[in-house]
């Protein structure tokens, strides 16, 4: 008789000490084909994926403390939230505090976009600038700043009337206006390291030339049209580090803060944005994001380190087959010999037997071939000619000639090792 697995037994009654039933019942467990049960592969699961969610929860946890510690600061050359020596936070504070609102963007389309009519448009850079990306500038209303720039970003803003100078002045030399322009004249004196703006046409004004400037050249320009567009040859003067030197801080101040809203733009080198584009890049990426990839990175190459497997000891492995090395050589002379390959057999005859004749003769098998000679004629007597010849001559031009120099080498390496 076989008694059924899935039936449950009947209940067990016993007594406590007080007198209670106490009833225990069959509970069916469902056992899987592999004899586990949905438990026990659920705890397997787990001891073996504890270990890698801790490692990305504790990664996790430190890229967020690093995002939220992390100060609203960044390196970029004149930006206004850089607090270094190239940075320019010192201006921009002094300029918030002075009511005007700095507007930071980093892509051409934002600054499109908030260089309306009544504001100012300060253009740090136009090196990585596109074209198009210029044009788009020069459409704006705002009036413009512009630090360094190019021959299209300056002609095109100056209406072809003041183009890039030629100025070879001494950068520590102190300039003064010679101008009337009233930022200038507030300014008072600056120091440039530039090459200066020259006027071609009306409508422009230099100030501050050196003392070796060529006529109508300075290193600070003003155009007055339809708009004020300012630049200035040596955009280190806006920096930390020089803001506070001589009249920077009063020609950065005035120049930059006419107008109660300042879009502050530096160009991303990734930026391929113009009018009306979305921004894509780094532009829209949060600042953190530079941060967690580094940490990303160093948590895959750990789990790469933890997870690959170790290469052992080397492991000896009978051959199925046994070849002879008598078999191997017969079947590399028949390729040879079907490829009609007559050098490359010469060649690896007359190797092997200069590397035995050298090995008996004492010198290193990296010999060069006249002290191969000379020790071989030496042990031989034999002409350095013949020698050379046989070791390192021409090629045989037939079978019948290849044989003949198999010959003359097992005969030379007799005469060597029997002398």
């Amino acid at each position: 008789m076989t008694a059924r697995l899935d039936a449950p037994p009947p209940p067990v009654s016993a007594s406590a000490s007080s007198g209670a039933p106490v009833t225990t019942s069959y509970v069916p467990v469902r056992v899987m084909g592999d004899g586990t049960t949905a438990g026990s592969r659920a705890a397997r699961r787990w001891r073996s994926a504890r270990w890698p969610l801790a490692v990305l929860l504790l990664v996790a946890i430190v890229a967020g403390l690093a995002a939220l510690s992390r100060p609203a600061v960044s390196s970029t050359p004149l930006a206004p939230d850089n607090a270094g020596p190239g940075g320019a936070r010192a201006l921009a504070q002094v300029l918030g505090d002075q009511g005007v609102t700095v507007e930071y963007v980093t892509a051409t389309a934002d600054a499109v976009s908030r260089a309306r009519a009544g504001t100012t448009l300060l253009v740090t850079s136009d090196l990585n600038l596109l074209p198009e990306q210029v044009d788009a500038l020069l459409a704006t209303d705002a009036d413009l700043v512009l630090l360094e720039p190019g021959y299209d970003l300056l002609e095109g803003a100056t209406d072809l009337s003041a183009t890039l100078g030629d100025d070879w002045s001494s950068p520590d030399a102190l300039r003064t206006p010679e101008c009337t322009d009233p930022d200038a004249v507030a300014a008072e004196s600056i120091r440039s390291s530039g090459f200066g703006f020259t006027t071609t046409g009306p409508g422009s004004l230099v100030c501050f030339p050196g003392d070796d400037s060529p006529p109508d050249t300075g290193a600070y320009l003003v155009h007055e049209g339809d708009r004020r567009v300012v630049a200035l040859d040596d955009a280190g003067l806006l920096s930390n580090a020089r803001i506070d030197e001589d009249g920077n801080a009063a020609l950065a101040l005035r120049a930059l803060g006419r107008h109660e809203t300042l879009t502050w733009f530096v160009p991303d080198l990734l930026d391929t944005t113009s009018t009306g584009d979305p921004a894509v890049g780094a532009a829209v990426l949060p600042p953190w994001v530079a941060v967690v990839l580094v940490q990303l990175l160093v948590v895959a190459l750990l789990a790469a380190l933890w997870r690959g497997r170790r290469l052992g000891p080397l492991v000896t492995e009978d051959l199925p087959v046994v070849v002879r090395a008598a078999e191997t050589t017969r079947g590399r002379g028949r390729l040879y010999r079907r490829s009609r390959s007559r050098g490359h057999a010469a060649a690896g005859l007359r190797a092997h037997s200069a590397d035995r004749i050298a090995s008996r003769l004492g010198l290193p098998r990296s010999a060069a071939a006249p002290a191969l000679i000379d020790a071989i004629v030496r042990a031989t007597h034999r002409p350095a000619e013949q020698v050379a010849h046989l070791l390192y001559g021409p090629p045989p031009a037939d079978d019948a000639a290849l044989l003949e120099l198999a010959r003359h080498l097992d005969q030379l390496e007799s005469e060597v090792f029997h002398p």
